[in-house]
């Protein structure tokens, strides 16, 4: 480092081969976040970035990065959000920073120019479990993927023709609002409990495939409800919003598994919105179905969190606040 004025310095740091694009991030999004981090200013100038800011404070942002032009390197996307979640893994770890790429678990999905990665070390073990089990139970706070990659998993399935559809649940439990007073049939008052499964789907499907596939019954979207009383074969089944399954609906939908079919499914605790929490089937599996064999439980936190920034400040905040509800 060269010394500038006072504590000011200057680092430049190689980013020979690293894709530009995907390091620089769009509107050099990833060296903002970056420089806003660490309160530095980071130049991206030919093959070479160009820092400057108090030693102390690269001494912080360098490592991170680097890891940021290795993962360039290899063509590993990233963004903004990952370049805040690398800085924190650093920080919590004293030091070192050693974030799997997830490159074996790449999904990329045809038809369209999208690939899908974990972006957390929790992120690959949920993959790696969807994988490796055939009934996947994914516990953690909102924005952490847990419904977004079940579904990019069960559309790599479809495509590779490792099941022959893909059927996405979803307890209908109003969430503190009233929906029954709705017009249409009982299928146009459900949709807004099912809308986040299709907007899934469509981030990873253009849209005319979807409609096919929604008109051929390849992909099914419907409340868990209608599960009763059928065996779900050669299908990736998805159950979303676990939390707000009963116990009974829950032991209704785990024992609709069929042969050469496999199940994820997924929930958070903290918004469960039946009329009595207890009552939540996602708690009562956690108790009963843990040990056995096939059958693993993923949990996901706050660094997992892949949505905007402020929403990992705002479920720790909640934390907080509810822990300190049960202390009084």
């Amino acid at each position: 480092m060269t010394e500038t004025s006072g504590t000011i310095v200057e680092h430049r740091l190689s980013a020979e081969g690293a894709d530009q694009l995907l390091l620089a991030g769009v509107n050099d999004a990833n060296m903002q976040e970056l420089a806003r981090r660490y309160g530095i200013r980071v130049v991206l100038r030919g093959d070479h970035l160009i820092l400057s800011g108090e030693v102390e404070r690269l001494e912080q942002a360098v490592p991170v990065l680097q890891h940021l032009v290795e993962l360039a390197r290899m063509r590993a996307p990233f963004d903004s959000g990952d370049v805040a979640r690398f800085a924190e893994q650093f920080e919590r770890k004293g030091g070192s920073l050693t974030v799997e790429t997830g490159e074996e678990l790449r999904i990329a999905l045809p038809g369209t120019r999208k690939v899908i990665t974990p972006r957390s070390p929790g992120q690959a073990s949920y993959l790696e479990a969807i994988r490796d089990h055939d009934i996947v139970i994914g516990i953690g706070p909102a924005g952490t993927g847990k419904t977004y990659l079940a579904v990019a998993a069960a559309v790599d399935a479809l495509y590779r023709k490792r099941v022959r559809r893909i059927i996405l649940a979803r307890p209908a439990v109003e969430a503190g609002e009233n929906l029954g007073f709705l017009p249409g049939d009982l299928q146009e008052k459900v949709d807004p409990y099912l809308r986040p499964l299709y907007d899934s789907l469509e981030d990873m499907i253009p849209a005319d495939r979807v409609a096919r596939a929604l008109e051929d019954r390849t992909i099914e979207i419907a409340p868990l409800a209608y599960m009763r009383g059928r065996t779900l074969s050669d299908a990736f089944v998805i159950l979303d919003e676990a939390q707000n399954a009963t116990a009974a609906q829950m032991k209704m939908f785990l024992t609709r598994l069929g042969l050469n079919s496999q199940v994820v499914i997924t929930g958070d605790k903290t918004q469960i919105d039946l009329p009595r929490a207890e009552g939540s089937g996602l708690l009562q599996v956690e108790q009963i179905l843990t040990g056995i064999d096939g059958i693993s439980f993923i949990y996901l936190d706050g660094a997992d969190v892949v949505r905007h920034r402020l929403v990992k400040d705002i479920i720790r905040a909640y934390a907080d606040a509810d822990r300190l509800d049960e202390d009084l």
